[in-house]
C-alpha cells in the first residue's frame, strides 16, 4: 500500500503531460538546427519515460516495466547532462 496514491498518480500523470508537451517542440526545434539540441531533446524523453514508469508502478500495472523504465530515464538524464556540459565546454 502506497500512502496517498492516488495523488501521487495525478503528480506523475501532470509530470508525464508536461513531458510531452516539452517533447513536440525540442524535437521540432531540433530538426531545425540539425540536433544540437540533443540535451533538451534528451531530458524531455527522460521526463516521459519516468514518469510513465512511475505510473506503471504505483498502478500496479507491471512493477518490472517500471523499473526498466526508471534505469532508461536515468540513462538519458545522465547522457542529456554529458551533452550538455561538453556543449558548455566548446562555447
Amino acid at each position: 500500500m502506497i500512502a496517498g496514491r492516488n495523488i501521487w498518480v495525478v503528480v506523475w500523470s501532470g509530470i508525464l503531460l508536461l513531458g510531452m508537451l516539452a517533447l513536440v517542440p525540442s524535437v521540432y526545434w531540433g530538426r531545425q538546427t540539425k540536433w544540437k539540441n540533443l540535451d533538451e531533446v534528451l531530458r524531455a524523453v527522460g521526463a516521459v519515460v519516468v514518469s510513465s514508469g512511475m505510473l506503471l508502478i504505483l498502478l500496479e500495472w507491471s512493477e518490472r516495466a517500471g523499473e526498466v523504465l526508471l534505469v532508461l530515464a536515468v540513462g538519458c538524464f545522465g547522457w542529456a547532462f554529458f551533452l550538455g556540459r561538453r556543449k558548455k565546454g566548446e562555447r
